[in-house]
């Protein structure tokens, strides 16, 4: 009975740690796509988070942050700026370059975008990833994990998501990895930014406090300001 009882808790505390995991993703997401997005004078962009166990549906919509972890999936619904590539944007931003040596503010303007909507993905497994660092009293830095561990965080989805985005960028797989390293460590140290990290605690403790499966994005701005 005495060893029922202990696995039950042992249960019961994976469970209670595999919640504030996902609650950290998904507030890493949600707080990047506010104040990054901000930080670079983005336009405002529709989000909430939705978050969902086993008793619910397992969702397939490629548009979304999601994290998943076992049968649990949950989710930041809408925020990203680009819905559909510029294929080769890397390739016609040089050629610009090159014949009138500029940029035009449409094609910045984009790229702007596109970097933001990268680190904004590669920021909810990154903070799920400094949780289960700082939970075991570990100090986390950039060089703590490569792209590809992101998929022990619930970054599946998320990573299929930037290669995606990745491909589009340029023909050039050199400049591609570049440009994969380079916003890689921009989300990296969106992360490891105190004030960020303080934000994002904030967010994940008000998500876990009210114990809601809808997040408005008003909600979000509101305790985020």
């Amino acid at each position: 009975m005495k060893r029922k009882h202990s696995t039950t808790n042992d249960n019961v505390h994976k469970q209670k740690l595999q919640k504030q995991a996902i609650v950290f993703h998904e507030a890493g997401h949600a707080a990047a796509i506010y104040l990054n997005n901000k930080a670079h004078n983005l336009p405002p962009i529709y989000f909430q988070i939705i978050l969902n166990d086993s008793r619910f549906f397992i969702d397939e919509n490629g548009t979304c942050f999601q994290a998943t972890h076992d049968q649990c999936t949950s989710r930041v619904e809408g925020g990203r700026l680009i819905e559909e590539f510029v294929l080769n944007i890397a390739d016609l931003s040089l050629d610009l370059m090159i014949k009138e040596g500029t940029v035009s503010t449409s094609t910045a303007a984009y790229l702007s975008a596109f970097d933001a909507d990268i680190i904004n993905l590669l920021v909810g497994p990154l903070a799920e990833a400094k949780f289960s660092y700082s939970r075991d009293d570990e100090l986390f830095t950039h060089k703590m994990v490569n792209l590809a561990a992101l998929k022990n965080y619930g970054g599946e989805a998320d990573l299929d998501l930037v290669h995606e985005y990745i491909e589009s960028f340029s023909s050039s797989h050199s400049l591609q990895e570049a440009k994969m390293a380079e916003l890689f460590k921009q989300a990296c140290e969106f992360v490891t930014n105190a004030s960020h990290w303080q934000a994002i605690t904030k967010l994940a403790n008000y998500i876990l406090l009210g114990n809601k499966n809808v997040i408005s994005c008003e909600e979000i701005e509101a305790v985020l300001v």
